[in-house]
């Protein structure tokens, strides 16, 4: 069994940061890529950002270019997203994943709303 917990969401007002964190337990053997989905109210999930086993990145919307940072603790089975400069657009369930042997595994979401 294998289990992601997401931490660090919250509200906080334009322009601000906040750090994802998500750390996976269980039954991992080794290290496998990472990453976060988001799901917007009314809309379809999709994919933020990926971090590979080799530590390269790869962010799937233009619009968090630049203003979000994926990385890892390879130690720890930990991947986290800082986001800075967010907008009320970034107002969404952020979920953290992992591929291990072709098989996705998910957390269980956490809130993160942009709002003055």
């Amino acid at each position: 069994q294998v289990q992601l917990v997401e931490s660090g969401g919250g509200l906080v007002q334009p322009g601000g940061s906040l750090r994802l964190s998500c750390a996976a337990s269980g039954r991992i053997f080794g290290i496998y890529p990472m990453g976060w989905y988001r799901q917007a109210p009314g809309k379809q999930r999709e994919l933020v950002a990926t971090i590979h086993v080799n530590g390269a990145t790869n962010y799937a919307d233009s619009a968090v270019q630049g203003r979000f940072t994926i990385s890892r603790d390879n130690a720890k089975s930990t991947v986290f997203l800082q986001m800075n400069s967010l907008k009320p657009e970034d107002t969404a369930i952020y979920y953290c994943f992992m591929t291990m042997l072709q098989r996705d595994y998910w957390g269980q979401g956490t809130q993160v709303t942009v709002s003055s």
